[in-house]
């Protein structure tokens, strides 16, 4: 996986974190309290890693039906 940016903005009582992949510009927020910043840091990478494997086209081959 490509290099990940963290951007955490705090407002009031709560903090927003922004994960960034450096390869694709494609993000992913998480919204949280603001005394448990690294939580939100993890919810944001796997928020982001999941939106990156979505946009993988999908394996070849492995079981599909030959006629």
């Amino acid at each position: 996986m490509a290099e990940i940016y963290i951007e955490l903005q705090r407002n009031g009582a709560y903090l927003k974190c922004t994960a960034t992949c450096a390869e694709t510009g494609e993000e992913a927020v998480a919204v949280g309290p603001v005394n448990d910043p690294e939580g939100l840091k993890r919810l944001a990478v796997l928020k982001l890693r999941n939106r990156l494997e979505a946009r993988r086209p999908p394996k070849l081959g492995g079981g599909g039906i030959v006629v």
